[in-house]
């Protein structure tokens, strides 16, 4: 599948910024896919399931392709630019953070569901940075995950932007400036 121009992605480590970003661009209509981890650690804790990344790290990894996959063909459906709260290439990032094997059929999906080349990346912002229920990294995991994010989009043939630790009109801004 080619490039898919009109789909952008917003990566980087836990606690950069980019929820309370992303919310900001849909205040002003852009539309976007949620986080696939969130989502699954809220349902996968809401009964006890076994997809938790502190139970079950691989089984929490195939969900989230297949929540990503999802996304994609979601936003197929639609018409306009959609950002996108991580991709499919960060569930390579995950498994190579977490030091488990990136199984075949993930590396397929990364060449196979294309984002726009340019990902918008959200650096480690210690400044900023916040535990909270689905969020259990400490800030060295954290800034680790911004490292395996930027090397696994560049890996996969994506160029890197990064967005500016500044308050989240100036990075919508900057977000709404690249997309034009």
């Amino acid at each position: 599948m080619p490039e898919n121009t009109r789909f952008h992605v917003i990566t980087g480590g836990p606690g950069s910024g980019k929820s309370t970003l992303l919310a900001r661009l849909a205040d002003w209509g852009i539309a976007q896919s949620d986080e696939a981890g969130r989502a699954i650690i809220r349902d996968q804790s809401a009964i006890d399931g076994p997809a938790l990344p502190w139970r079950d790290r691989a089984l929490f990894a195939e969900l989230m392709l297949s929540r990503e996959l999802h996304s994609y063909r979601a936003a197929a459906a639609s018409s306009g630019p959609v950002i996108f709260d991580r991709g499919i290439p960060d569930v390579i990032g995950y498994l190579r953070l977490e030091g488990l094997p990136v199984p075949p059929h993930l590396l397929r999906a990364a060449e196979s569901f294309r984002y726009n080349a340019r990902v918008f990346f959200a650096p480690h912002w210690p400044e900023i940075y916040r535990n909270d229920a689905e969020r259990r990294q400490d800030p060295e995991t954290a800034r680790r995950t911004c490292e395996a994010m930027i090397a696994v989009y560049a890996d996969c043939g994506y160029r890197i932007v990064e967005l500016p630790c500044a308050p989240v009109e100036v990075r919508a801004e900057f977000i709404c400036k690249a997309l034009a």
